[in-house]
């Protein structure tokens, strides 16, 4: 695809240069009504409700256009469509992600998201997203972990990159622009208002300066902080909350990192496939969970809901079979489809198929290994979810990057539903926004300068000549969470854990950057700073959290304690982190009498 630059809305300039912030920085700057930071299905649909309303949006993202994370969303996405099980309603799904989420989660966000689905997912249809489909013509649909019917629509086990493709053609059918390999290194804020971002050219390493009175976060999570995780090295490592953080947002709930039961075992497929995510499709097409020995563990564990138990549930019943020693001798347990029928797999499951079979393991016939791995970060930044607002003026966030839909545990399928669900709300609102009285790319005093210390901060950043490696660095604090703040935490571990990232961040000040601003060394050393805010953020958060709940879990306190159905929100104070709570609203008497039936998924109905 050839990039689309900013029409005449959007002009750029090659003025920028440093005055008295130092030795002089040449830069672009770029002025847009709207910046979308991010490019996957969250910042498509908001830049695509933008157009809609007539307002022309720069989405930027840091890889090549249609190359978001958002292509590793494999199993499916979530809408109370009753293709299969007509009882089924948005209220019953918004009762199960309540019930994931250990109702914390904001109700308004979960009804929100639930509400809007059916509508999204005949929108996408409409676009050309090629659902699979039942014989009569319907969507179909499959059981996901933890959900009550079958809710779950898919593309094979491809859904996230069908749907990327279809926003992403939607998108330039509506014209509207993008810069691919850009990275936003910071806001530039006031703590009230924002005015703009500060960021580079991956590609040619030119410095960029963003002008625009609204800008929406739509940059993904955190979960690639941990050294086992299911995402690209260089992607989800934080940036998002933590550039809304430093720009006066609050963070939520950084304490519940979701561990996906099913990542493949680098031990037996080799160190580039560690982590990889085995899609829950497996497990929603009836595959079973066997330990070293053959047994069929969950039956222990979940004898109702077996292997489509809550994903925290079935992450910790792996840990523990591995614990007592009942593991493979990589590390791993089986997951075992091979009773389904040859085609039925290659057809519901082909990607993984194909993957497979190239490593050399036909899951026709042998199981995968698998073993948990750090998926997706619930906490986020704080927003009001009918508009994305943040409480900074201008500044707005969306996706991963938010809290408060998934609760302290996301129920799968879940993620691509709030993209569009909650992404269509805000783009359509933040479109309200955009006024004549905007300041047309006009900096206010100070700002400008914020924008070129950021450069010369990164410029001193590529000379850094030290003995640390930024990839070094990363590699110690995945270790670090994994350690201190993994599946199974205590007080004292998560502790230590703080002290070790102190020490952590004072061995930055002696980090090389091996090449240009070009180089994978040197957006790595970027991010590195991102990681280290957001480590912080959720080891203080685990901390706090003296109880077990969802994704959280407190081996010293393994109880849910009702007194802590609270929010923890993360500021930044005058000498570091700042964390306060917050009440829980209830959910509306629809959602509340849904809770009340008790809808649960059974197993068995899959056998």
């Amino acid at each position: 695809m050839t990039p689309q630059k900013p029409s005449a809305d959007g002009e750029q300039a090659a003025d920028g240069r440093a005055s008295d912030a130092g030795p002089a920085v040449d830069y672009e700057t770029v002025s847009v009504p709207v910046l979308v930071v991010g490019a996957g299905a969250a910042g498509a649909r908001v830049a695509i409700g933008l157009a809609e309303n007539g307002v022309e949006p720069l989405v930027i993202g840091k890889r090549d256009h249609g190359d978001a994370h958002t292509t590793w969303a494999a199993g499916g996405i979530n809408a109370s469509l009753g293709s299969l099980d007509p009882e089924d309603d948005w209220t019953i799904h918004a009762a199960d992600t309540l019930d994931e989420g250990h109702f914390i989660n904001d109700p308004k966000a979960v009804e929100l998201t639930a509400k809007h689905m059916p509508d999204r997912i005949r929108e996408l249809d409409d676009w050309g997203m090629p659902f699979d489909r039942t014989e009569d013509g319907k969507i179909n649909q499959r059981y996901f972990g933890a959900q009550s019917f079958r809710r779950t629509c898919f593309v094979g086990d491809r859904t996230g990159e069908a749907m990327l493709d279809t926003l992403v053609d939607k998108a330039q059918s509506l014209g509207i622009p993008y810069r691919d390999n850009v990275m936003i290194t910071r806001l530039l804020s006031d703590g009230d208002q924002v005015y703009g971002a500060a960021g580079y050219d991956m590609e040619s390493g030119e410095f960029i300066l963003f002008e625009s009175d609204h800008i929406v976060l739509a940059a993904g999570g955190s979960s690639a902080l941990y050294n086992r995780h299911s995402s690209r090295d260089e992607e989800n490592n934080g940036d998002g909350p933590a550039l809304a953080l430093e720009a006066g947002a609050s963070l939520m709930d950084m304490e519940f990192v979701q561990f996906h039961p099913t990542g493949m075992v680098g031990d037996r497929y080799g160190e580039d496939w560690d982590g990889r995510l085995v899609t829950e499709a497996v497990r929603g097409e009836g595959g079973r969970l066997l330990n070293a020995d053959g047994e069929r563990f969950m039956e222990e564990y979940s004898p109702d809901q077996m292997e489509l138990d809550a994903r925290d549930v079935v992450a910790r019943a792996i840990a523990q079979e591995l614990r007592e020693g009942r593991g493979t001798e990589n590390g791993g347990v089986y997951l075992d489809i091979s009773h389904r029928e040859d085609e039925y797999i290659k057809s519901r499951l082909p990607r993984m198929y194909e993957r497979f079979m190239d490593l050399g393991v036909d899951i026709t016939e042998k199981p995968m290994e698998v073993a948990p791995t750090a998926h997706y970060s619930m906490g986020g930044v704080d927003i009001d979810f009918e508009s994305g607002e943040t409480g900074v003026g201008g500044l707005y966030a969306v996706g991963e990057t938010v809290a408060g839909v998934h609760g302290a545990n996301r129920l799968g399928g879940n993620s691509l539903a709030e993209t569009v669900a909650i992404g269509a709300l805000v783009g359509d609102h933040v479109a309200t926004q955009v006024t004549g009285d905007d300041r047309n790319g006009a900096l206010p005093d100070g700002q400008r300068a914020i924008a070129e210390r950021e450069f010369q901060s990164l410029r001193e950043l590529e000379a850094s000549d030290g003995d640390e490696t930024p990839e070094q660095l990363l590699a110690d604090l995945g270790d670090l969470l994994w350690e201190h703040a993994g599946i199974l935490r205590t007080d004292e571990s998560v502790s230590a854990g703080l002290e070790k990232l102190r020490n952590l961040r004072e061995r930055t000040g002696n980090m090389h950057v091996d090449g240009d601003r070009t180089s994978l060394s040197f957006e790595l050393a970027v991010d590195l700073s991102f990681s280290l805010t957001v480590a912080e953020a959720l080891l203080l958060g685990a901390r706090k959290r003296d109880e077990s709940r969802g994704a959280h879990y407190r081996t010293d306190a393994p109880d849910v304690d009702p007194d802590w159905r609270r929010n923890i929100l993360v500021d930044q104070g005058d000498t570091g982190l700042e964390l306060t709570t917050r009440g829980v609203a209830e959910p509306s008497d629809a959602v509340s009498e849904a809770v009340d039936v008790g809808y649960e998924l059974d197993y068995h109905h899959l056998e």
